[in-house]
């Protein structure tokens, strides 16, 4: 009978590890911004997975500026439409319960930059600059070379008002 037991406990112990592994995920805040940076839609989903799966208290605003990300990779137009909407509806009440939150203000920009104006997504641009650029000195490493590095690219975010 105690052969038994532990057998059963041998089969059902590595699952246990797995589900375990994935329930408490850790948000990388590095790896991240660089999936939001590559613009891949398999890596969009699958930092998706992360993300809601993890313990983050920051994790419907990620989950919504993802599917914002994921909007401007599909093809189809209404598909476009549905994430984006989807994705604003997860992100903007996030914005709005933490307004001290400078990530949250620099993905706000960052999509805004590059949503189509038919969805009139751009109202706070000027704002979140601000708010981001007050803050820089503050943020973590990798949250601070996400930001530099978009102000590589950005035509509203320049390197140079981050010193």
């Amino acid at each position: 009978m105690k052969t038994r037991i532990i057998f059963a406990l041998l089969l059902l112990l590595p699952g246990a590890v797995v589900l375990s592994k994935n329930i408490q995920q850790k948000l990388d805040k590095a790896a991240f911004y660089e999936v939001m940076d590559r613009g891949n839609l398999d890596e969009v989903e699958k930092e998706m997975d992360i993300v809601v799966n993890s313990s983050s208290p920051e994790k419907e605003g990620y989950t919504g500026a993802l599917l914002m990300r994921k909007a401007s990779l599909v093809k189809l137009p209404s598909q476009r439409l549905k994430f984006f909407k989807a994705g604003r509806i997860k992100f903007d009440p996030a914005i709005s319960a933490d307004k001290d939150n400078v990530e949250y203000h620099f993905l706000r920009l960052a999509i805004q930059e590059h949503a189509p104006k038919i969805v009139k997504y751009n109202k706070d641009i000027e704002a979140d600059k601000q708010i981001i650029i007050k803050a820089y000195k503050n943020l973590s490493p990798a949250v601070q070379n996400a930001i530099k590095d978009y102000s590589k690219k950005s035509k509203v975010l320049i390197a140079s008002d981050l010193n």
